[in-house]
């Protein structure tokens, strides 16, 4: 099932059907225990509305947005290709194999891009590119409750200077985008399910690539537990899991640019670059 967020209302679709939620709160709803459970209640035919999915927010509350690094392979090779000149590529050899990953503050909720929205590029760099992430959504009593598609827009060059530089390259206003909805499945997400990024410039593609999330180091749980060992969540998280998605070394972001990304399951998340 699928919750999208439209201004005072949560849409819930089953089937191709969309339903009312009865609640207004979204913190409320996405943190009840058994969620999928839960939704299937919420569906009755009186709740069915004629709706599309347009005019969409972002699938957040009050929540915070988690990011963790260097998952993938390419990832690795890409972060340390990026801070050779600085001396800090072989910190990201060793995070990858390291028993801890690598887990940041991405955003709060009033910073994030909504589906069809605007992200934006730093005015101070001059590499910029879209991650785009499978993201979790852990409840508050931290379980897997729901996957999202993220969008982690990163200035590498900032980060490659220094990767003590890494929260002024990676967060900033509208430097992270989730949508389109926040899909709740009845059984976790399929290992192999795909993620497709394109980029549009002036209606043409200059970039795309398909990857399975099964190419991913660490296992979600893993992240997870990591990332609620000393932290607690009263309202959920939502945490990015890597990318290996990685436009090459000549690529960077222009105003205008359209960024499309996939996920198997949960649909495509679309956003402009101001």
């Amino acid at each position: 099932m699928k919750i999208y967020k439209s201004g005072k209302d949560i849409i819930i679709e089953s089937e191709g059907k969309h339903h009312l939620a009865q609640s207004k709160n979204w913190d409320q709803l996405v943190n009840q225990e058994n969620l999928y459970q839960k939704l299937q209640e919420e569906i009755q035919p009186w709740t069915e509305v004629n709706w599309t999915p347009k005019n969409l927010d972002a699938p957040i509350g009050t929540q915070e947005i988690w990011a963790a690094g260097v998952t993938y392979y390419r990832s690795r090779e890409a972060r340390m290709e990026e801070s050779k000149e600085s001396g800090a590529d072989v910190f990201y050899s060793k995070v990858y194999e390291a028993e801890r990953p690598e887990l940041f503050f991405k955003s709060t909720h009033y910073r994030v891009a909504k589906p069809s929205g605007e992200v934006k590029i730093r005015k101070d760099s001059k590499w910029n590119v879209p991650e785009p992430e499978l993201t979790l959504f852990i409840n508050s009593n931290g379980e897997i409750a729901g996957y999202t598609i993220g969008n982690d827009m990163s200035s590498r060059d900032i980060e490659g200077e220094n990767p003590l530089y890494l929260p002024q390259a990676k967060c900033y206003d509208q430097s992270a985008a989730i949508g389109p909805c926040l899909w709740v499945p009845k059984d976790p997400i399929d290992a192999d399910a795909k993620i497709q990024m394109q980029i549009e410039r002036n209606g043409a593609v200059v970039f795309e690539g398909e990857i399975s999330i099964a190419q991913m180091k660490r296992s979600h749980e893993e992240l997870k537990s990591f990332l609620c060992r000393e932290m607690s969540f009263p309202q959920g998280v939502y945490l990015m899991t890597g990318t290996c998605l990685v436009p090459d070394d000549t690529f960077t972001l222009q105003s205008g640019d359209y960024i499309h990304i996939s996920i198997d399951g949960i649909g495509t998340l679309t956003n402009k670059v101001a």
